[in-house]
């Protein structure tokens, strides 16, 4: 089974305000690293899980100009990634099909709209939770479109959470139950929210946290794409990110199996996103791997940045089969 995919290093400057004013110097620093790791489990024949990492941004490099110095800047580059992962359902060919497909259709929307947002400022966030909303429902609908035509997959449908990181913001977007965490501290935050059932009753105070962990009810989703839902509940927010913080997005096949406190045990080992990676599924696998589990951990550092278009970038590896040794 291969290793861990997809580990990508970027710097974003903390102070976004002196960065478009210019200043040559090196300056205080975000530098993030990510990875990503996905296993079919030990009971299912085939991995219902997608996740996607990828970083896009937004750039100007100063060719030819007559402008007086520090007019405009010689180079600007504003950096982001956007973490997604989906866990589908319905069936041995549904499941797979609605995750893959949520995840493809997300991003052909994103490619289409003309302006990117690439500030996550108040003044933004009611035009981004619009259009996120937007996103996810037109990904609802065309799941439902097609399930609606293609007989073996009708029932199909997926969960999926969206954290897209700007400089020192994070954006959140959510509806089901993958969730998103934030270790900082030595403390584990769960950001997202479950759109289950057990949720709705721990919410209402009728079911205790205990009772919940292990009820069958928390796996009965109360929001999910594929049923062509016009009042589909997307669940959004945004989160300061800070140096020495670590994000954890993964699968209910990791939550299922090990609780917050296993998690937080692992996320607060020195390692680096990979490591962190393995060691999760790993767990999730002695512990039964009664699902696809599927993981992926950035890791916010302080650092110091040489002026823009020094940063570099490396990635390594893919995903798990069970039986498998792991590729070097």
């Amino acid at each position: 089974m291969a290793g861990p995919k997809s580990v990508d290093t970027v710097e974003f400057p903390l102070h976004p305000e002196r960065e478009r004013q210019h200043q040559a110097a090196s300056h205080t620093s975000l530098h993030v690293e990510v990875s990503a790791l996905t296993h079919t489990g030990k009971v299912r024949s085939n991995n219902e899980d997608h996740y996607l990492v990828t970083r896009a941004g937004r750039s100007l490099q100063t060719l030819m100009t007559n402008l007086p110095t520090g007019d405009i800047p010689d180079r600007f580059d504003s950096t982001g990634f956007v973490m997604i992962v989906a866990d589908g359902m319905g069936g041995h060919a549904g499941g797979e099909v609605a995750s893959r497909m949520a995840i493809g259709t997300l991003v052909q929307l994103l490619l289409d709209v003309p302006d990117w947002i690439m500030s996550f400022d108040e003044a933004n966030m009611p035009r981004l939770k619009e259009r996120m909303t937007s996103y996810y429902r037109r990904v609802d609908q065309a799941l439902a479109a097609y399930a609606g035509s293609h007989e073996q997959l009708l029932g199909m449908g997926t969960t999926m959470t969206v954290g897209s990181s700007i400089g020192t913001d994070l954006f959140l977007a959510h509806v089901g139950d993958c969730r998103c965490y934030l270790f900082r501290n030595g403390r584990l935050r769960q950001l997202t929210h479950d759109q289950t059932q057990a949720q709705r009753l721990l919410d209402a105070g009728t079911m205790q946290p205990e009772e919940a962990a292990t009820s069958r009810l928390r796996n009965v989703l109360t929001q999910a794409l594929g049923a062509g839902d016009p009042s589909l509940q997307v669940e959004m927010q945004r989160v300061e990110i800070h140096a020495g913080d670590r994000l954890l997005l993964c699968t209910d096949g990791l939550t299922d199996m090990i609780d917050d406190e296993a998690i937080g045990a692992v996320l607060e080992r020195p390692q680096p996103p990979a490591a962190s990676c393995t060691a999760l599924v790993d767990l999730a696998l002695e512990r039964g791997g009664r699902d696809n589990v599927t993981v992926v951990v950035a890791d916010y550092t302080a650092g110091s940045v040489k002026p823009s278009g020094s940063g570099d970038a490396s990635r390594a590896a893919t995903t798990r089969t069970p039986g498998l040794p792991p590729e070097r």
